[in-house]
This record gives C-alpha cells, structure tokens and sequence, in this order.
C-alpha cells in the first residue's frame, strides 16, 4: 500500500520532489489552505486572496516556464492571459442567459487565437537576439492593450465588462439546503473549487511538461542553445512550442479570472502591473522551479492584500512612538513591500525554492 500511494504520488509530481523538508512543510501548507479555503474563513476577501493566489501560480509558472526553462524573456505574458478573460468575458456579454456551452464557446475562440498570436511571435520574433525579442513582445502586448480600450463598443474600453455566469456559479444558487462544515455550497464556493482544481491540473500539467524530455531539451536551449543546435536539436521549433504551451497555459488562466470576478478588463487582466508583479513572483520563488510560483505568488499576494493592514494595526500600536507609528504608516505599505523584495532578493539570491534545493544539497 505505501509503494502504491509512494508510486501515486510521484506520478502526480511527475517525480520532481521537492528534496526539502521545509520545502515540503510550505508546499503542504499553501495547499491546504487553498484547498480548504471557503471553509476557513467566510470573508470575501479571504476567499478573493486564496483564488488570486491559485490563479497567480499557475500564470507565473507558465511564465516561469519561458524564462526558467527556456531562458526566453517575454512581455506579452499577460496579453494572453487577457485573451482568455475577454474571450469568456465577451461570450457571456450579451443579454440572454449565460450557459455553459458559451463558456466553452469562449474558451476555446481564445485558446485559438491564443495559439495562432503565439506561434506568429514565436515564428518571426524567436529568431532574433533576446533583447530585440522582449521588445517585440512589449509592442505586441501594449498594442493589445491598447486596442482593448479603444474598441469600447466591444470590449467595454477602459471600463470594461460586466457580466453573468450559469446559474450553477452565480451567488444566488445553493446546492444543498443545509451548510456543510458552516459553510453555505453556494455559487460562489462552487467557483472557487472550479478555479481551484483548474489550477491544480494546469500546474500539474506544466510540471510534467519540464520534467519530460522535451522539457530537458528547453533546459538545455536555456544553458546553450549553440550547443543544443549542434547535437541536432532544432532550437527554433523547441522555443516556438514552448511558447505556445505557455501562452495556452495563461489564456487557461485568464479565463479562470473572468469567471471568478465576473468582470473583465484592461486593469484586470492586460495591464503590465500584473507583467511586473509575474516577473517579481519569479524573482522571489525561484527561476527554474515550478514551486517557486507556488510560494512566491503565495507570499507576494498575500503581502499585496494585507500588509497595508497589518501596517494599520503597528500603526495604531504604535501611538505612543510617533517615530515608529510615522514609519510603518499604511500609506507607506509599497515603500515596504519594496523593502521586503529586496531582502528577499538579498537573502535568496535564486529565489526562496533555490535556496532551500541548495541547502538541502550542501554537504554537511
């Protein structure tokens, strides 16, 4: 029975352990907590934070697997990402009843088009030098951008769209009459599940990706594409499919936004705050490792939703110290989160799963 379970459980991480014990106890703990999130708490704002946080893993690991992995840097992460938010968002637009079949319909336009923009960037951009590629992905994704706010009478412009769910996933809906674990299985609960294990079979989907052969082809390309060309790889087409993987992988992602706010638009989804904090994510989990996005969109989103709080509260505590309570005032929550970045950096120079790898592998 435990070779059975010990069997089980290393096809699902598709035998990349974490190969440390307090890798492990966080990795256990970020789970968990997702996992039993709606039971946890009855705030909204709790169970805002906890589906933000899957949706974030699995958009920077798609990240992390262009620029961990493969050693591309792309700025046109979020473009597909917004693709999927609007191609769901716009299906369920309009004025009859949202129904699952226009989900789907939605869904499946933006994996598409998703598909087809990233193998056209990929086709003419991933042939020149790195640097004139992030370009290249910077003026795609601001024009999309700026597209999206322009054709107001379609995408809603700068204000975006609001919209409805199939009843299954709306507020109002209640599957069962009594509470379970005091807590009502409503619509919203319904949905957070949906995020929930969406995301837990993307990023199992993607860590099985990087521990393929095709996976240690990407990772060879990153250390030496020269190399990788000359015993007979063709680099081009490795990065072109990676590419597409990632951007189908984010539009995944976006969708799985849309449902969650019933909203889509530009700030939401295409905005290139949400490009920065996908790259400081990676930063601060670990470039290279699919856990990295797990404890760093973790720690990152929950530092963006409540260290302004907590400031409030030492703030407060604080009254008697005018020195302390003016330096930890909440209106200076961002000059922290700064600080915070770069000891993070300072401590963990290759991201928090990094350092852990490396101290679990150092001699004794």
């Amino acid at each position: 029975m435990t070779k059975l379970f010990s069997g089980l459980f290393s096809g699902l991480l598709s035998g990349d352990f974490p190969r440390s014990r307090v890798l492990t106890l966080l990795l256990l703990v970020v789970f968990l907590a997702l996992a039993n999130a709606p039971f946890l708490t009855t705030g909204a704002r709790a169970l805002n934070t906890a589906a933000t946080i899957c949706i974030y893993i699995v958009l920077v690991a798609s990240y992390d697997l262009l620029l961990g992995y493969t050693g591309i840097v792309s700025f046109a992460h979020t473009m597909f990402f917004g693709i999927g938010a609007y191609g769901v968002g716009l299906a369920l637009a309009g004025d009859g009843d949202a129904t699952w079949g226009m989900v789907f319909r939605g869904v499946a336009l933006a994996v598409v088009v998703s598909l087809v923009l990233a193998f056209i960037i990929g086709l003419f951009a991933l042939r020149v030098r790195a640097i004139f590629y992030a370009m290249i992905t910077l003026a795609v994704a601001s024009s999309f951008a700026v597209l999206a706010q322009q054709f107001s009478d379609f995408t809603g412009g700068e204000d975006g769209k609001t919209f409805s769910v199939p009843e299954l996933l709306s507020p109002g809906y209640q599957m069962f009459e009594r509470e379970i674990l005091g807590r009502a299985i409503d619509g919203k609960v319904i949905t957070y599940y949906i995020v929930f294990f969406g995301c837990l079979l993307l990023f199992l989907f993607l860590l099985r990706i990087v521990n393929s052969p095709f996976g240690r082809v990407l990772q060879a390309i990153r250390e030496n594409e020269f190399r990788a060309e000359a015993i007979g790889y063709r680099t081009v087409v490795y990065r072109i499919w990676a590419n597409c993987l990632a951007a189908l992988v984010a539009t995944l992602a976006g969708a799985l936004m849309a449902l969650w706010l019933r909203y889509v638009g530009p700030k939401t989804t295409l905005g290139f705050e949400i490009m920065t904090d996908i790259l400081l994510i990676v930063v601060i989990g670990g470039m290279g490792t699919m856990y990295g996005a797990v404890i760093g969109a973790a720690l990152f989103i929950l530092a963006q939703n409540y260290l302004k709080t907590l400031m409030e509260q030492a703030s407060g505590a604080a009254e008697g110290l005018p020195w302390l309570a003016v330096l930890v005032h909440p209106d200076r929550w961002l000059l922290w989160l700064g600080v915070l970045f770069i000891l993070s950096v300072y401590f963990f120079p290759t991201g928090i799963v990094g350092k852990l790898r490396s101290r679990r592998a150092a001699p004794h």
